[in-house]
C-alpha cells in the first residue's frame, strides 16, 4: 500500500510517522517551498502526548516543550478566578506540553526525514486535484520551481492540507468560506521573566471584550533561567464585518492591538510590556467550519485541520490531528481493504472531533468568565463574593467537555501502534 499525503503540518508529518511504522509507504507533498519553524504556541494534551510518545519522540518533546502545571484564569485585573492542574497532575500517565509549533514541526520532519528517507517530503509541491478510478488514486502534482506537472498513483490519498484544503474543496466544492465569530486574535512571542510558577497558563479577561493567554512553550530557555511566553490577544468589536484572511503568519500591527490592553498590568504579569516586547505579531479571525458528516470518499479521506477546523480554544486543534494521524494508520494497517481502514477511521473519529468542534463553538468557559465581568466590572476583592461555587465548577466542567477525557480510559486504552 502506497500513500500520498498532502501537507506537512502536524497531522500529515505524524500521519507518515505512524503509516511507516505500520509498514505502509507514505509521501508526503506541501506547498511550501521550504518547511521553517514557522508559528507560535500550541499546547499538546495527555492523549496527544501519549501517541508522539509512542512514536519515539518523547525525549524531543521533552526537550522543547514546558509540562504544562496549571491553567488559571483571572479577570482584565488580574483577580485569580479559578485554578486547575494539567498533565500528570490530573491522573494522566502523560504530560501535557506547552510547545513552539514550529519547533514541534521540525521535530516531526527529522524524524520523518531519518527514518522514511529525504525523499519522503517533496516542498514546493503544489497538490492541484485528483481522480479515483477503482483501487487506485491519481494526483496531479505541480512543481512550483520548474512549473512541471506530473501525475502521481498512489492506493490512497489524505488530505492533511489545513482550513483552506484543496482535497476538502473538491469533495465539497459549494463548501462558503471559513466562519468567523466576529472574535479577531493577535498573537506572538515574547522572551521575558518567568511569571506565576513558571509553568502556568494563564487566561485573563473574556472575549466579549478583551482576552489575554500567556503561557511559557521553551523548555530551553527555562533551563537558562528564562521564559519564552506565547501570548494571544483575542478582542471583539462591535461593528467589525471584517474577518480579513485566515492564515496562521498573517503579520499583524502593534498598534492595532496594545490599545485594548494599555492598563493591563499585574502583579505577576505586565502585559502592554509583553506586546511590546514582540518582534513579530501574528493576526488571524477566530473561525471554523461547519462539522461533515463525511470525510471519507472512497480512497480519499481528510484529517486534521482539513476534516473538523476549530477555534483555538482548549488545546485542540493539533492534539486532535494528532489523533486523526495515528488512527488513520492503525485503520488503514488493520484492513483487508483500504477503503474499509479509511471507513473504520472515520467512524472512530468523526463524531468525536465533530464534538470537539460544536463545543469549542459554544465557549461554556466563556459564559462563566463573562458573567464575572458583568457582576464585577470594576475588579474583586473574594471571587466568592462573585461567584458561587457551583458557578466556579462549572468552568472545570467546561474544559472536561471540551478538552479531557477521563484519565484512567486513556492510562488503560490500547496503543494505536501497530509493529511491522
Amino acid at each position: 500500500m502506497r500513500v500520498l499525503i498532502a501537507g506537512a503540518g502536524i497531522c500529515g508529518l505524524t500521519t507518515a510517522l505512524s503509516l511507516h511504522e505500520a509498514g505502509i509507504e507514505a509521501l508526503v507533498v506541501d506547498a511550501a517551498r521550504r518547511l521553517r519553524p514557522l508559528g507560535v504556541g500550541i499546547n499538546l494534551l495527555p492523549h496527544a502526548v501519549r501517541e508522539l510518545t509512542e512514536l519515539g519522540l518523547g525525549d524531543d518533546l521533552a526537550d522543547i516543550g514546558v509540562p504544562t502545571a496549571e491553567m488559571v484564569h483571572f479577570d482584565r485585573f488580574g483577580g485569580r478566578i479559578w485554578a486547575d492542574p494539567r498533565g500528570r497532575a490530573l491522573g494522566y500517565d502523560w504530560p501535557q506540553y506547552s510547545v513552539h509549533r514550529g519547533e514541534l514541526q521540525m521535530a516531526l520532519l527529522d524524524a520523518v526525514l531519518s527514518r522514511l528517507g529525504k525523499d519522503a517530503v517533496r516542498t514546493g509541491t503544489m497538490l492541484e486535484g485528483f481522480e479515483q478510478d477503482g483501487g487506485r488514486v491519481r494526483a496531479r502534482l505541480l512543481d512550483r520551481a520548474s512549473g512541471t506537472a506530473e501525475t502521481v498513483e498512489a492506493d490512497v490519498l489524505v488530505g492533511a492540507d489545513g482550513l483552506h484544503s484543496t482535497v476538502r474543496a473538491q469533495l465539497y466544492p459549494d463548501e462558503p468560506a471559513p466562519l468567523w465569530n466576529g472574535i479577531r486574535m493577535w498573537r506572538g512571542v515574547t522572551e521575558s521573566e518567568p511569571f506565576l510558577t513558571g509553568r502556568t497558563l494563564a487566561v485573563a479577561g473574556s472575549n466579549a471584550a478583551a482576552k489575554m493567554v500567556v503561557y511559557p512553550i521553551s523548555m530551553r530557555a527555562e533551563r537558562r533561567g528564562r521564559a519564552l511566553l506565547n501570548w494571544v490577544a483575542e478582542v471583539k468589536l462591535e461593528g467589525d464585518r471584517r474577518a480579513g484572511a485566515a492564515d496562521w503568519n498573517r503579520k499583524g500591527r502593534l498598534e492595532d492591538v496594545l490599545p485594548h490592553f494599555a492598563d493591563w498590568t499585574f502583579g505577576w504579569l505586565d502585559v502592554p510590556a509583553l506586546i511590546k516586547g514582540t518582534a513579530e505579531i501574528l493576526e488571524y479571525p477566530m473561525v471554523d467550519r461547519e462539522p461533515l458528516d463525511r470525510w471519507t470518499f472512497g480512497r480519499v479521506t481528510l484529517a486534521g485541520d482539513a476534516a473538523h477546523p476549530m477555534y483555538p480554544i482548549g488545546s485542540n486543534g493539533g492534539s486532535q490531528a494528532v489523533l486523526d494521524a495515528r488512527v488513520l494508520a492503525y485503520e488503514l494497517a488493520r484492513a483487508a481493504d483500504p477503503g474499509d481502514g479509511l471507513l473504520a477511521y472515520e467512524r472512530e473519529r468523526r463524531e468525536t472531533a465533530n464534538a470537539v468542534v460544536l463545543a469549542c463553538r459554544d465557549m461554556p468557559a466563556e459564559r462563566i468568565l463573562r458573567m464575572v465581568s458583568e457582576r464585577a466590572p470594576d475588579g474583586f476583592d473574594a471571587i466568592e463574593d462573585v461567584l458561587t461555587a457551583e458557578e466556579l465548577a462549572r468552568l472545570t466542567g467546561a474544559y472536561r467537555k471540551t478538552s479531557f477525557i477521563d484519565a484512567e480510559a486513556l492510562n488503560g486504552r490500547p496503543s494505536y501502534s501497530v509493529v511491522r
